[in-house]
Order: structure tokens, then sequence, then C-alpha cells
């Protein structure tokens, strides 16, 4: 499924709120636009609230009510990752040391530069769109361990962990049935593709993939009725 791109647009002014939101609207599918940042806030924490999410957050800098760094500020404490471009009349020092250690993705001064600003819109949404296909590839487990459903094979953070044929043939098994319990019976039906292997062979196996990711398990044991992942 294509990633429906969504943009939350913070201007005071009602010109450059005009022009930004006719040239956004050519670039993304959904632009949300408040008149200040304390607007902004209010529309962000909802759409968060409600399930949603923003690939990008336009803001001036200063607004009435709530400036565009504070917007920023707070917004941040909700989301980390949340990318920003500022938009201001200002090159005002603070500022801009104020925006260090924020995640802006670009800067523009009034009066705007058309052609300069539509480049960088268009270069963050490729690699938004870019980003968000690669994610759409992987299966977070829990925060140290991501499966790769296109490789099938399982990272440690950025590091490609290591198994053999049967022992990927087990993760395998239990992420396509992922939050279900698989029995011992599928499971060495699938790995060997014979029911009858003995429980001892099954264990065995199990417990060296557990060894490898014992720093943070991610497989549950159900006792006489066989293993699954959990991802919630």
């Amino acid at each position: 499924m294509n990633h429906k791109t969504r943009v939350l647009l913070a201007e005071d002014e009602k010109d450059a709120r005009d022009i930004l939101t006719f040239y956004l609207n050519n670039l993304f599918d959904e632009i949300d636009v408040a008149k200040n940042g304390e607007e902004g806030y209010k529309l962000y924490k909802k759409t968060l609230s409600e399930g949603g999410s923003y690939d990008l957050v336009i803001t001036d800098i200063k607004m009435p009510k709530v400036d565009g760094l504070s917007m920023i500020e707070k917004m941040t404490k909700l989301d980390q990752e949340q990318k920003y471009i500022i938009v201001s009349a200002y090159k005002d020092e603070e500022y801009l040391l104020r925006a260090i250690g924020l995640n802006i993705a670009g800067y523009f001064v009034k009066p705007l530069d058309v052609d300069k600003m539509m480049k960088l819109l268009k270069k963050i949404k490729e690699d938004m769109l870019k980003d968000k296909q690669d994610d759409s590839n992987f299966i977070e487990l829990n925060d140290t361990y991501k499966y790769d459903k296109d490789s099938f094979s399982l990272y440690r953070n950025n590091e490609n962990i290591k198994f053999s044929k049967k022992e990927s043939l087990l993760i395998e098994t239990l992420i396509k049935n992922l939050n279900k319990v698989v029995s011992n019976e599928d499971l060495k039906k699938s790995v060997w593709g014979d029911k009858n292997v003995s429980d001892s062979t099954l264990r065995t196996t199990m417990k060296r993939v557990k060894d490898k990711i014992k720093d943070h398990d991610f497989i549950l044991s159900r006792k006489g009725l066989g293993y699954l992942i959990e991802n919630k």
C-alpha cells in the first residue's frame, strides 16, 4: 500500500500561508493548516492521539500565542523523530541556537524563494517515501531486534545475526504466525518436513536460537502448546 504523505503547516501571515498551502497541496497528499503555534500544537497532539502522524511540520518562527520553536520543542516531546522546516522573515541567532538539537530539515527565509523551497520539499518527500518503503520490509520485534521479511534476516540493531538453515526456518515459521502459538508438531513439519522429528531435536535447535538472542529474547514458550513471537 502506498504511503499517504501528510504535512502540518503553522503560519500566522495569511499571504504566506496561502502561498505555502498552494505549493504543498501540489506535492503532498494531505495538508493541515494552523494559524499560530498554539493551534498547531493542538492539531499535532490530536492527530497523534488518534493514531495518526505527520511526515513533516512546517512552521514560521514568530507567531502569536506560541512561537514556532516553542511549538517544535513541545512536539518533540511527543515524537523525537519528527522532522521540521522553519520559515521566517528573521535570521535571528537566538532562534537558530535554540533550533540546535531539534530535527530541523531546512530553513527558509522570507520572502520565499519558491524554486529553492520546492527543490528541498521534493527531496524531503523522496527521502521520507524511501524510508517508509524500507521500514515496511521490517518487523520490529522489540527495541533490539527487527526482522527483514524480504531477506528472511534478523538484525540486532544494525547487525545481521547468523543462523543455520534450520534455525532460520524456525524463526521464519514463528514470524509467519506472529502473535500465534505454533505447536511443536507444526514447527517440526515446517522446519524438518517431518512432524515425527524428536522433541529433543526441536529443543536443541530452539536453544541455539534463543542463545543468540538472549540479550533481549523475543520468543515465548507456552508449556505443552508450543512457541510464539509476540509483536504488539
